[in-house]
């Protein structure tokens, strides 16, 4: 019986077969058919199944060659090649375009660009290289950078042993937690207003019925600011804040640090014999700070454990870690609430929690710490103070005698 394949009857075969077979099928299917119509194939089954006639002319080469079963829906080279192998040079030039203008975190090693993909699809082109917005974006992640927006953590001049004191912190943090001695990350929050103030932000209330507060911020002289000085335990990921209603003096900051240990600390850390504590240079507890030092003598001794404190250089305190670690979501649990008294605030901090586990307690302090008490030169010296070899301004150890 003889059969008579016309092009009616090719086209309507391969419009019943093509669409349920995947890339590599489709190969198989028309190359095949190809090689079986002989002269002519090649044309007749481009025409029918409506691919190109080098499609058909490929597909019926790697039948012809023996084309193997696989999973794969190519042959391994196949399919358009990256940017980057079509242009070698691509990938140093991006580098180049954004590496001036990087920004990030002191000790990470993510960098950041603050160019446009478009800015530099553009600036590539003009360097007479094919790259899409798209396809600078897709470079960027790959080389490790990310568009950021500009961020306030520039403060004053750099000193040239910022990062040689990052990696002190750093290095003598790692030694602590390694052996178990707590570290600790220390500063004062912001002092608020106590009273019937804006705090920003919004929460959920009756429709028309906002809480009412102040239509401006002046202080009441007879309600003093809150003063929040706070101890974040980085290893367990808990915090401590006293919030005193005196003066942010470094007795305040000592006895908050003293106030820690005995209500967390001391159970966290039950064998510790030392006490690392991570602080900005300057307020309370900055480094020139002698009230700082007589009073952190006067905790050693009492705890008996040896006290190192190293201090964060000029113009970097939004890296210290309480800020962003505990501080910073103190701030988000009371956006919109009113803190209209002593107590408010202390419950708002104690409430604060995040997904990572954070927990804070807090309590007031309310003692009232004289300012501007004075250390003599003597007094200093007789300190029982050892400075460290690098920077033993930022870095030393107060001994428990």
């Amino acid at each position: 019986m003889e059969l008579i394949l016309t092009e009616d009857t090719l086209a309507q075969y391969f419009c019943d077969v093509l669409p349920h077979c995947n890339e590599m099928q489709r190969r198989v299917v028309t190359g095949a058919m190809a090689d079986a119509l002989g002269r002519g194939g090649n044309t007749a089954v481009a025409t029918a199944s409506g691919q190109s006639r080098n499609t058909v002319i490929k597909a019926r080469g790697e039948v012809v060659d023996g084309i193997d079963p696989s999973n794969r829906l190519r042959a391994p080279g196949a399919g358009r090649k990256k940017a980057i192998d079509l242009q070698p040079e691509l990938l140093s030039a991006l580098d180049e375009l954004v590496n001036p203008d990087t920004r990030g975190n002191p000790m990470s090693l993510l960098r950041y660009t603050l160019k446009s993909t478009y800015e530099l699809s553009r600036e590539l082109i003009d360097k007479k290289f094919d790259a899409s917005p798209s396809t600078v974006r897709r470079l960027l992640h790959a080389i490790g950078y990310s568009l950021q927006a500009p961020s306030k953590v520039k403060e004053g001049d750099s000193h040239p042993d910022r990062d040689g004191q990052f990696k002190y912190i750093n290095k003598l943090a790692a030694a602590f937690t390694k052996k178990k001695q707590p570290v600790i990350s220390v500063d004062t929050k912001k002092k608020e207003l106590v009273g019937d103030y804006d705090n920003g932000g919004r929460e959920w209330q009756l429709s028309g019925e906002p809480i009412e507060v102040n239509t401006y911020d002046f202080p009441d002289p007879t309600m003093p600011k809150a003063v929040p000085y706070g101890i974040f335990d980085v290893e367990n990921n808990e915090g401590w804040v006293s919030v005193g209603d005196s003066a942010d003096t470094a007795a305040f900051a000592i006895n908050a640090i003293r106030s820690w240990w005995y209500a967390m600390g001391r159970l966290r850390f039950p064998t510790a014999t030392k006490l690392l504590i991570c602080a900005d240079g300057g307020g309370s507890n900055g480094h020139r700070v002698r009230a700082w030092k007589t009073n952190l003598a006067i905790l050693a001794k009492e705890l008996g454990i040896e006290i190192t404190v190293v201090h964060y250089p000029p113009g970097t305190s939004k890296w210290n870690k309480i800020e962003h670690r505990m501080f910073s979501f103190v701030t988000m649990n009371w956006r919109g609430r009113t803190l209209d008294s002593y107590r408010s605030i202390v419950e708002l901090i104690s409430a604060t929690t995040t997904q990572s586990g954070l927990r804070i307690k807090a309590e007031r302090d309310t003692e009232f710490y004289e300012k501007g008490i004075k250390v003599t030169d003597k007094e200093l010296a007789a300190l029982p103070l050892e400075r460290h070899k690098f920077h033993g301004d930022w870095n030393y150890t107060m001994l428990p005698t």
